[in-house]
């Protein structure tokens, strides 16, 4: 399952495919002090506004991950400055997580009628026009994977059947994108900043035993938070 490009833009030469290493960095404020490790992976991968790029989570941004539906994408569209930010210019490549369906992807909704609209809306199309002006790669997951994930987050949360899927957080489908798309059995992934905790649609608790169990794998391991403030946390089996 490969992402769709949306906009081909001008790849960086030097971010290694496979890469060996991958830094996922969350945006839990108690994520603490790993800027020296994170900025030495190969990929390092962000979401949204990126809490403490810059300082304690590093600066290297080889993938964005900007959420495409709903008010947030509207409030970045809205942004006169929105490109100006430096993770966005620090990043060589954009991935929008979201799949709006095939019929919206070809014929997309007038934003005008869709700012006249009560509710969410998708900005894939518009989202990828505004990026494109940095020149940089815009990529699209694709829908059979928000799919698989909710059925799968569904099944792991013990829902009866005929319960509506719960829609997987943009951080679950991004590490599920990289285990079964990018890695290879060699590769390393950290993942920074996970709290498991947010939009209360989510099933964070059915996605913080998904990650547990793929790190009792070794597939990825996930590091803990810095919940008392002393900065760099490790524990004597995460390296």
């Amino acid at each position: 399952m490969k992402p769709i490009t949306l906009f081909a833009g001008v790849a960086h030469d030097d971010i290694p495919t496979p890469p060996r290493t991958i830094a996922v960095v969350g945006n839990a404020p108690e994520v603490g002090d790993h800027r020296d490790a994170i900025d030495a992976a190969d990929w390092v991968v962000r979401f949204n506004n990126a809490a403490g790029h810059g300082a304690r989570t590093g600066r290297r941004v080889t993938h964005l991950v900007l959420v495409n539906f709903g008010g947030q994408m509207r409030e970045w569209l809205d942004d006169h400055g929105f490109l100006d930010r430096p993770v966005l210019r620090a990043a060589a490549e954009f991935l929008l997580p979201i799949h709006p369906g095939e019929a919206a992807l070809r014929t997309p909704r007038p934003d005008a009628e869709k700012r006249a609209a009560p509710g969410d809306h998708d900005w894939t199309q518009e989202a990828a026009a505004r990026l494109a002006a940095l020149g940089r790669p815009v990529k699209l997951l694709p829908g059979a994977l928000e799919e698989a994930s909710s059925r799968l987050l569904a099944t792991e949360r013990g829902d009866a059947p005929g319960t509506p899927s719960p829609p997987p957080s943009t951080g679950f489908l991004t590490v599920r994108h990289l285990l079964e798309t990018v890695a290879t059995p060699h590769t390393r992934i950290d993942c920074y900043g996970f709290g498991f905790a947010g939009w209360d649609g989510h099933a964070w608790e059915a996605e913080r035993r998904w990650f547990e169990d793929r790190e009792r794998e070794g597939r990825l391991v996930l590091h803990p938070l810095d919940h008392d403030g002393r900065g760099v946390l490790g524990r004597p089996d995460a390296r």
